[in-house]
Order: structure tokens, then C-alpha cells, then sequence
């Protein structure tokens, strides 16, 4: 076969072709022309590869067209269903069937439709039975064909014929060789015309009547072709009927909603619509829908117009409250659920009653679902109303479930057990709302006394959260302030208080006041460096003056880690000097507690009062004190069951840090200031901890801060930051260990009886260099007795109390600088930090990479700890990410210490700065320092260097070092 030649004149048509197997298809040819313009026999068909060759006589449509109607040329059509290559011949005969024509033709046809609507302006012809493919021209129609379908019902038989209208006037079909050459949507030719139809039409329902006038049923079978044939018919399609009548009509319609419960599964609902005396389902996409009716020997169809959109807008109305189509069969509705623990057999119900007063008011109707059980539907709301008894709270609670009212402590048992069906004295059910399980657990739960809801006083948080959406509270203008904790009265400061408090200190004070009067515990979370001691100091001192104007004695105790007794002792001398306080430690502290009376604060370690809880316990103190009270977070931990056992008429706790490593640290110590307030610790386990850590329950960590926020009074450093001056130095007493004081005197006599000798006979000046090694002996054993002597195995006091506090840093999140003169001692910071496996960096002065140790230290989130030597830091350091400096050794020029603090506190910062300068009490440490603040008031300038110091020291000055 000739191919054609594209340099010169040539056409693209659309052929109409007949496939022996597959049925009418449409091809793409480009037909030679001969030199008068018409066709030659020269053609070929037409592939989106070759085309571009025609390019010429080609415009955009053509290659969209091309390309469509490549997918139903054969051997596409083969390729997609059977993967393996074959013969056209072998597929046709071997494995095309009736079934493969069922599955293919379709796909063809849409395919054959969408071209159809692109060759209105393109050649379209009939292919001969040769392969001819412009044998006929062909044009489509200019106008849709309409199709009337026709029924005659006589005594004898129906006949059923279809006639067609184009442009106005029937035209007759029938026997004119008319060919279907698409089923769906129906395409028919005929003469030289393509001729279409409403999509509806099928091309299966006019070809019976190509080459027939009419089909005839007989009476007999009439009542199931009515029904079967002829009403789906009437539904679809423009009827015409004698014999029998066709109605159209249009009603008012109403929604009906139905809920098809589902046990254990997810329960949905239904959506259809009432047309007067019609039910039709949602989603059955039909514009008319037929019900028929008999009377005797008469037939009538009511055909009732269906309104699609308003629907469709019922729909949407239902959506929008939170429905969506279920994925499952028909067109069913469900709620949305995004958590996947809810429970879905009654979410349906619930839906309904949270929305009922809308859904009524949008039109809706809802019906009861198939089986035994009735089931309430309206809106379910509590009552509540609170009132307040010496040491409780009085809830008088009505539910509303619809137009019924029910006492809701007769509801207890359900949501502890979380049952959501409540049968009413009615013998209806109503459903619990999920959210009142969440909601009311934790008051029925912590709830006391029979057929009455009773909270003790301190559940003020639970009683604070109850207000939600489904529930009113109502309660006296007194509980209302109690319940406003936010807002507390102005409590005068202690006369006899040396200082002032800053003004989130005054509201700590406060806030210690509102405990007090309603005889509450509570806990004091400040950050580390916001003073919770001084607050807690002015409470006692306040305390004290109110005690003693009724002309009676109170006793308090404090309870501490062994490293914050100095700190506690210096503070309680600077700000409240007139408080009489007693330290109960060390091997010779009283054994009876009659002594306590004579003193305001008793103040001893968690330790003692583990030995001595049988002497601590038959005291009645008036405020019992934990600090740091995280050392019993341990419910089973020796301290925490002694601790438990103390009397007194209040407590408090103080810890920058109560929650530790877990949430279930909180347990003891809220059980500590308010016993009962979390339940046990079982149910504390199972009701918050767990959910919160593993499954991050975001609600119950919500309802856990409900409980406990009246009783902690947690502020950051950031929030009170502009209260603060821009550094905050402090000063932190250490107490030498045991061992570490043996070592101590031993060293500091050996020195004493030289330089006393060499001062009495004249030698002193010769010896200035013993006594600075003397001092340095002395000040590195005062740090850690390790540093003199590698095989000392003791502790020390400071390393303890420096790594403590440094937890607590460590914990709030904050970077940290640690400097120190002595390299080797920050060798056994290094020691401990990669045994305890926390990120830090260090630099001394043979540190090479400077730049990168502070790079790592500025921008890695993960290292929050410098160990500096002074020496090497001192100078040329930019560390503004470190918002706590530690000043492990007190220097002997205040300069140096200065610039090292300078190191963070520098033009960059943003953060407040705290310094701690940790002294060992007791040592030359704490002289040195005394001695210091004299010589500085006399001559700023001279003191330089150590050994400017040491020369300034007078043979008094060093017999009071060594005193």
C-alpha cells in the first residue's frame, strides 16, 4: 500500500468504521488528494507518533483527537488486557468473549462520546467493508433528538414503541436501516446523520425497534412489567400512556433522620425525606422518583419531583455539624471521629442530642431506630449548684436529659464505670455524653457521702473546672472568692522584716496567706534564684508577730538537704534577724522535743527526720516546711513515709523542680500538703500518669493543672524577668563532709604551729611563700580533699551541693558557666559529667579550638554546661546563651571574679543572670571572703594579685584565718 506523501495536498478525516468484534469505533485517516482536490485511494491511519509528520494540515483538536481515539484502536485495547504480546487473530478467537466485550465496550464508548463532542467542525465519513475510509461523508445532527416513549393498554395485550423528534418533527426510524453505533450516551445513524439523544437514553432501548413497530405484553404478565419495566421507565424518561395514568406531582419535603445502632462497632445514621406520603433515601441521585399504586384493574403512577439541591443542602446543614458519608456501604452518615479511643457505637446518639435543638430548627425529624429499646433525644445539661461547708463542698447536681430531670449522683456508677446508657423511670435510655466521663470522673471519683456529692475543700480546682459547656454552676459570692484564686488580697509585710520584696515575692507572700485562711497545703515552684526562701521568711516572720499579739507561741519546722542549712541560717540572719531558730542535727542534738517550744523555727535534713520521726511526730508544729521537697518523690522512699507522719496546722513544699523525671513525682508531694487531693496512687497511676506520658493526653494533663493549680505557685525566670536586676549573685554556704573536715584540721594545724613559731621569732617575712602554699593546701581541700590527695576516697560537702544545685539548673532548662582557678578541679567535674553522660565543654588554657568550644556552646541546644579555669577564661569570651554562673572557689581579687562574670553578662544578653559563689563554711574560704569585703572598703585599688594580698595581710589577719 501506498504511504502518503505529506509535501503534498492532503486531508484528515473521522471514518465511522465497523469492528467485527468490538463494534462501531472511529478512526483517525489522512486521505491524498489528487491534483483537482479530490481523494485519492491513497491513505493511512493516523497515531499521535506520525502525525507530527502532517503537521501542516493538522490543528490542536486533531492531535487531541488523535491521541483519544488511539486508546480504542485494537491493539491498545488488547495491550491493556492481556499483558502478554499476541496476535490480534489469536486474542479474538482464543480469549474475547461476550464477558470481555461487557467490560470493554464501555470504556470505549466513553471514549467515542468525548470525540463525538469534538468533531463538530472536522470531515467525518464511513468506512467501506474494504477499509475504505471515506466512503460516505457523514454530519452530525445540529440539534438533540428527543425520544417519547409509548404505552397502549387495551383489553388484550400493552404495546410499547418509542417515537423521535428532531428540529420540531417526528421522524420516522424504523425499518431505514438505522444503525446504534454508541449505547452510552445513545448515538444513532441514520441516512447520512449522527444523530444523539438526552444522556439519559440508552441506545439498548430503541434498538429493538429498528426493524419493529412495536413489543407487545400480554395482560397477564402486566403487573410485574409494570412494576419492573415500565416505573423505572417513567422515572427516567418523557411517558406517554393510555390505559393508564401518569401523575406528576410536587410536595413539601421533610428530612428524617435515623439512627441504626451498631454494638461495638461504629453506630450511623440515615437521611431520607418524606414527600407527602413518599420516603425516598439521600443519595439515590434521582430528579423524579415513581411510587405506583393499584386500584382494582386501574394503574397510577405518581411521578413526584424530587428538589436535588435543597437535598443536597440538607446535606451540607449535616456535614457541617460535624457528619460525614461512611465508608461503608449505601449512603449512611457517621460522626467524625478524630481520636480513634472514642466510643463509636453511641457517638450517633450523642451527635443527635448535642444537636437537637438546631436540627429541629433546620426541619429535621428523628426517628427511633429498629428494635426494643426507646431512646431519649434532646439536649442533655447538669445543674449544679455549690455550696460551702467548714471543711466541704455541698454539689446539689440535677442532669436534664430532654424534658426529663434526674439527681445526678444516680449517674455515679455509670461514668465511673464509664456505661453510656441510662435507663430513665420511664423505661427510656438516655446517653451519657462522652465528655461528662472526662468531665465528672474526677469529681465522682474524689466525691464522699451517699446520696449527696461531697468534695473536701482542697478539690477547690475540680470544683473550679466543673463549669463547661453542658453544665451551670451556681455558687455563693463567698465561694466565688475563693474560687478566684488569680486575684489575692494585699498581705502587709512583717514589721520586723529586713528587705523588701520584689513585687512577684509580695505575691508569693500573698499567695501564702490564701493557704493559710482556708487551711490549705501548697507548693512553691519558683524557678531556682527567685528567692523562694526569702518568701518562705517572711511567712514565719509574719507568722511569728500574728502568733504572739494573741500572746501565743508557735513552733515551726523546716525540713532540708544537709548543703542548704548555711544558706538557710545566713538568710534567716539577713532578713528576718528577730527569728529564733534552732538547728536539730549533729551527733549531739536534743533527744527530747520539749525544747522545741523555746525556739520559732526548728530547722533539721531529711536524714534526721528519718532517724528521728518518733521524736519529730509527737510534736504538734504550727507550719511543717519540706525544701526541695523532691527528695520524697518516692511514695515507698524512707523519707516520705517519716515525713507523712509530721502534725501541724499547715504546709508548705518548696522545690524549683517537683516534677523530676516523671508526673507521678507529684503524687507524694501534693499528698504531703493535701492529702487525698490526687486519690491513691493507683488511681493517680492509671487516671494521669499514664495517659499523660504515654498516650500524651493533653486532656487529662488539663484536668491534672485543674486539680493542682490552686495549691503550686510556679514562676520562670523569664516571666518576673523584668522584676529582676539584670545579676543576682548568691551567696552558698557548703558544710565540709565528715572526712573531708578530718583532712582539713589536720593539714591547717600542721601550718598553724610553723607560721605561729615563725611569727614569734621574727622569721614570718622570710616564710610569706609557705604561707600562700599553706593558704592554696588549705583552700583545694576546702573544694575537694581529692585535689591533694589522689587516693582520698571521702566526699566532699561542696562537690555535693554544686552538682545538686546544678540538677536543678540543668532541669529548668538554662545553660550554665562553671568557673574555677584550680584545673584540677574542674578535672573532677569532667570526671562526673561523663560518668553521668551530661554534654558540656571545657576550656583551660591549653585549649587549642577556642572558637569552636564557644560556637558548640553558643548554638547546641544540648551542651548547657562551660567548665571554665579563670585563668584561661577570664578574657576574649562572648557567652551570652549561659543565663547561671557558679564561682566555684572565691578568688582573692574581686576584679577577676568580676570579669568572669562579665563573660555572660554582656552586651548580647537578654536573660537575667544569676551567680552563685559557693564557700565552705568553717574554712579559709568564708575568711578570706570576710576579709575581703574590709580590705576592699580601704583600698579598692591595691588589691591586685595574690601575692599583694598576701603581703597586705597582717600577722592578726592570718592568725584569724587560721583561728
Amino acid at each position: 500500500m501506498l504511504r502518503v506523501d505529506s509535501s503534498k495536498p492532503c486531508q484528515v478525516i473521522y471514518s465511522i468504521a465497523r469492528h467485527e468484534y468490538l463494534g462501531y469505533v472511529i478512526e483517525p485517516h489522512v486521505v491524498q488528494l489528487n491534483p483537482n482536490g479530490e481523494f485519492s485511494l491513497t491513505h493511512q491511519r493516523l497515531f499521535s507518533n506520525t502525525a507530527t509528520e502532517f503537521a501542516p494540515c493538522i490543528d490542536e483538536t486533531d492531535i487531541k483527537l488523535i491521541k483519544l481515539l488511539e486508546e480504542i484502536e485494537q491493539g491498545h485495547v488488547i495491550k491493556k488486557f492481556h499483558k502478554k504480546a499476541i496476535r490480534p487473530s489469536e486474542f479474538f478467537s482464543k480469549i474475547f468473549n461476550d464477558q470481555l466485550f461487557e467490560v470493554i465496550r464501555p470504556k470505549i464508548e466513553k471514549r467515542m462520546a468525548d470525540a463525538l463532542n469534538l468533531l463538530d467542525n472536522k470531515q467525518i465519513y464511513l468506512m467501506s467493508k474494504e477499509g475504505y475510509p471515506a466512503e460516505r461523508k457523514l454530519k452530525i445532527a445540529d440539534k438533540i433528538t428527543t425520544v417519547l416513549f409509548h404505552f397502549r393498554r387495551d383489553a388484550e395485550e400493552i404495546r410499547y414503541f418509542p417515537t423521535l423528534k428532531y428540529q420540531g418533527m417526528r421522524i420516522e426510524f424504523m425499518f431505514k436501516n438505522a444503525e446504534i453505533i454508541c449505547n452510552h450516551p445513545a448515538w444513532m445513524l441514520m441516512d447520512d446523520t449522527l444523530y444523539y439523544f438526552d444522556k439519559e437514553i440508552e441506545g439498548k432501548k430503541l434498538l429493538p425497534f429498528l426493524n419493529k413497530r412495536y413489543i407487545a405484553v400480554p395482560r397477564s404478565t402486566e403487573r410485574p412489567y409494570f412494576e419492573k419495566f415500565v416505573a423505572p421507565l417513567i422515572e427516567k424518561h418523557n411517558v406517554y400512556a393510555e390505559g393508564f395514568t401518569i401523575d406528576t406531582e410536587k410536595h413539601e419535603a421533610t428530612p428524617v433522620l435515623k439512627p441504626i445502632y451498631v454494638e461495638g462497632g461504629t453506630s450511623q445514621l440515615q437521611l431520607y425525606f418524606k414527600y407527602a406520603g413518599y420516603i425516598f433515601p439521600y443519595g439515590d441521585g434521582r430528579h423524579i422518583s415513581v411510587r405506583m399504586d393499584v386500584d382494582g384493574d386501574n394503574y397510577t403512577f405518581h411521578r413526584i419531583k424530587r428538589s436535588v439541591t435543597w437535598e443536597k443542602n440538607k446535606l451540607t446543614q449535616l456535614e457541617g455539624l460535624g457528619l460525614q458519608t461512611a465508608s461503608s456501604l449505601f449512603q449512611n452518615l457517621e460522626v467524625i471521629h478524630h481520636d480513634d479511643d472514642t466510643n463509636q457505637s453511641h457517638s450517633i446518639f450523642e451527635w443527635l442530642n448535642q444537636h437537637h435543638d438546631q436540627l429541629l430548627a433546620q426541619g429535621f425529624e428523628i426517628e427511633q431506630p429498629e428494635g426494643q429499646k426507646r431512646y431519649v433525644f434532646g439536649t442533655s445539661k447538669i445543674d449544679l449548684e455549690v455550696s460551702e461547708d467548714n471543711d466541704w463542698f455541698d454539689i446539689n447536681a440535677f442532669v436534664y436529659f430532654g424534658p426529663y430531670r434526674i439527681p445526678f449522683i444516680q449517674l455515679k456508677n455509670h461514668i465511673l464505670n464509664h456505661k453510656k446508657e441510662f435507663t430513665l423511670p420511664s423505661g427510656e435510655v438516655a446517653i451519657i455524653p462522652e465528655q461528662w466521663f472526662a468531665q465528672y470522673g474526677n469529681l465522682l471519683h474524689f466525691s464522699e457521702g451517699g446520696d449527696q456529692i461531697k468534695l473536701r475543700r482542697h478539690h477547690l480546682g475540680l470544683v473550679n473546672d466543673l463549669a463547661g459547656e453542658m453544665a451551670e454552676v451556681t455558687m455563693t459570692r463567698k465561694l466565688q472568692k475563693l474560687m478566684d484564686f488569680e486575684q489575692l488580697d494585699e498581705v502587709a509585710a512583717p514589721e520586723n522584716f529586713a528587705g523588701s520584696l520584689r513585687p512577684y515575692q509580695q505575691a508569693g507572700y500573698n499567695w501564702f496567706h490564701f493557704l493559710k485562711n482556708f487551711h490549705f497545703g501548697g507548693c512553691l515552684a519558683d524557678d531556682m534564684g527567685l528567692g523562694k526562701t526569702i518568701q518562705t521568711l517572711s511567712l514565719l516572720q509574719k507568722h511569728k508577730e500574728d502568733t504572739e499579739a494573741t500572746g501565743a507561741k508557735a513552733t515551726s519546722l523546716v525540713i532540708m538537704p544537709t548543703s542548704l542549712i548555711y544558706n538557710w541560717l545566713n538568710e534567716a540572719k539577713k532578713f528576718a534577724p528577730q527569728l529564733r531558730l534552732m538547728v536539730h542535727t549533729g551527733t549531739f542534738r536534743y533527744k527530747s522535743a520539749e525544747v522545741f517550744k523555746n525556739y520559732d523555727v526548728v530547722i533539721t535534713t531529711y536524714g534526721i527526720s528519718r532517724i528521728d520521726i518518733e521524736l519529730l511526730k509527737g510534736y504538734y508544729f504550727d507550719y511543717v516546711i519540706l525544701d526541695e521537697s523532691q527528695n520524697i518523690k518516692n511514695p515507698s522512699s524512707k523519707s516520705f513515709q517519716a515525713v507523712k507522719q509530721l502534725k501541724s496546722r499547715f504546709k508548705l513544699i518548696l522545690s524549683g523542680t517537683p516534677v523530676e523525671n516523671s508526673v507521678n513525682d507529684l503524687w507524694t508531694q501534693m499528698s504531703f500538703i493535701n492529702p487525698g487531693l490526687l486519690g491513691t496512687q493507683q488511681y493517680f497511676m492509671n487516671e494521669f500518669v499514664t495517659p499523660i506520658e504515654k498516650k500524651k493526653d493533653e486532656e487529662k494533663a488539663r484536668k491534672l493543672q485543674a486539680l493542682i493549680k490552686p495549691f503550686v505557685l510556679r514562676r520562670t525566670k523569664e516571666q518576673v524577668a523584668t522584676e529582676l536586676p539584670p545579676k543576682t549573685e548568691n551567696l552558698f554556704y557548703c558544710q565540709m563532709s565528715e572526712e573531708q573536715a578530718s583532712v582539713y584540721e589536720e593539714v591547717k594545724s600542721e601550718y598553724r604551729n610553723e607560721l605561729l613559731k615563725s611569727l614569734e621569732d621574727g622569721t614570718f617575712a622570710k616564710t610569706q611563700i609557705q604561707v600562700l602554699q599553706g593558704l592554696t593546701k588549705l583552700r583545694q581541700i576546702a573544694n575537694h580533699p581529692y585535689m591533694i590527695d589522689q587516693d582520698y576516697e571521702g566526699d566532699s560537702g561542696k562537690f555535693e551541693n554544686v552538682t545538686h544545685t546544678l540538677n536543678t539548673v540543668l532541669e529548668g532548662g538554662h545553660k550554665v558557666l562553671i568557673f574555677s582557678q584550680f584545673v584540677k578541679q574542674l578535672s573532677i567535674y569532667r570526671k562526673h559529667f561523663d560518668e553521668k553522660r551530661i554534654p558540656y565543654v571545657y576550656l583551660d588554657g591549653a585549649t587549642q579550638n577556642r572558637g569552636d568550644v564557644v560556637k558548640q556552646f553558643q548554638e547546641d541546644k544540648n551542651t548547657r554546661v562551660f567548665l571554665i579555669s579563670i585563668k584561661a577564661g577570664g578574657v576574649g569570651l562572648n557567652l551570652t546563651e549561659a543565663d547561671y554562673v557558679f564561682i566555684l572557689d572565691p578568688w582573692w581579687n574581686p576584679a577577676v571574679e568580676q570579669q568572669a562574670i562579665d563573660r555572660t553578662h554582656r552586651i548580647g544578653q537578654t536573660k537575667n543572670v544569676f551567680i552563685y559563689k559557693f564557700i565552705t563554711k568553717d574554712t579559709v574560704e568564708e575568711k578570706i571572703l570576710a576579709l575581703q569585703q574590709r580590705k576592699l572598703s580601704m583600698s579598692r585599688a591595691l588589691i591586685t594579685t595574690e601575692d599583694s594580698f598576701i603581703k597586705s595581710l597582717s600577722a592578726d589577719d592570718i592568725r584569724e584565718i587560721l583561728g
